[in-house]
């Protein structure tokens, strides 16, 4: 049994209106606030194209929004890539306004940003849809099209590898 009456055209202003905020928000983490509000306003636009071929009964439309923002976002990869490799070159001493704040997150944006481009996409792609898109396994799976279980290794796997950049966080603090 296919959704279609709740994606017709005349209430998908509603599926916009709850949904865009999270979609955003994932967006922006992944690709930076500049490109998030065309990716994620393409995002509506494929999910409006595409609202006859949704069908609840393979999943929820949170996830598939995701799903859709999710492939938009391996469209940008190299701009994604180019927004840590920058993120890693921070030089916290360039500061000129004399905020310790500024410091600290120019130091941790450095550090997190060298972590993130060292995942492979698939442990990026889950860590992140856990973190900005707030989703659960199922959702990630869903979204992804993998099994939950493989999102758990990738997870385990991406949780390992900034574990050491994080506790040095922690620490400094």
């Amino acid at each position: 049994m296919t959704a279609a009456p709740v994606l017709d055209s005349e209430h998908f202003t509603e599926v916009h209106d709850r949904h865009f905020a999270d979609i955003y928000r994932y967006v922006a983490g992944r690709l930076g606030a500049q490109a998030a509000e065309d990716v994620a306003a393409e995002t509506f636009l494929v999910a409006f194209d595409r609202r006859k071929t949704f069908d609840a009964s393979r999943g929820d439309m949170r996830a598939w929004l995701f799903g859709i923002a999710t492939n938009l976002v391996s469209r940008h990869r190299r701009k994604e890539a180019r927004h840590y490799r920058a993120l890693s070159r921070l030089d916290p001493r360039e500061t000129t306004e004399g905020h310790e704040n500024r410091v600290v997150d120019a130091v941790v944006a450095t550090r997190v940003g060298k972590a993130l481009s060292r995942l492979s996409t698939g442990e990026r792609d889950v860590l992140l849809l856990v973190a900005l898109g707030e989703l659960g396994y199922a959702e990630v799976a869903e979204a992804l099209g993998i099994s939950p279980g493989t999102v758990g290794s990738r997870l385990n796997r991406a949780r390992k590898k900034l574990n050491p950049v994080l506790s040095q966080e922690a620490s400094d603090e």
